[in-house]
């Protein structure tokens, strides 16, 4: 199912052009119009998602796979030292298109820090009782 007003399924079904990398009937990956790094490329899935949790199961059982082939492709081809996979959801979580996408974002030696955040230290007490609390609602 396709959104008409929503921006990454119009390219994800080649109605607004993009520079490919890759396509198949599920999916197509592209180049980022505003990259982290050289090469960094989103996998779109053709079908409307609004995030990680709408997916269905056969495109999110396809979709890390496909990260791992892009990833080792652009290793190879631009002599990155590794990637990262980066995937938002919802507004507090930086995304700004409410249309699942997976970045795949190049990384290279001496390159910008990007994708950290500052470790905290939780008793294990804290993490018992959020542990409890989350296995509640699975």
């Amino acid at each position: 199912m396709k959104d008409e007003n929503c921006v990454f399924c119009k390219i994800a079904n080649g109605e607004i052009p993009a520079a490919t990398l890759y396509e198949d009937n599920l999916f197509r990956v592209i180049l980022d119009l505003g990259p982290a790094s050289k090469g960094h490329a989103l996998i779109l899935p053709k079908n409307h998602f609004g995030d990680v949790c709408a997916l269905d199961q056969e495109t999110s059982s396809k979709v890390m796979a496909l990260a791992a082939k892009i990833g080792t492709a652009m290793k190879k081809s631009l002599n990155c030292a590794g990637f990262n996979l980066v995937q938002n959801n919802g507004q507090a979580a930086g995304q700004t298109v409410f249309h699942f996408h997976l970045h795949i974002i190049p990384r290279y030696e001496g390159g910008p820090r990007m994708v950290s955040w500052e470790p905290q230290s939780p008793s294990q007490e804290e993490l018992a009782q959020l542990a409890e609390c989350i296995k509640k609602e699975l």
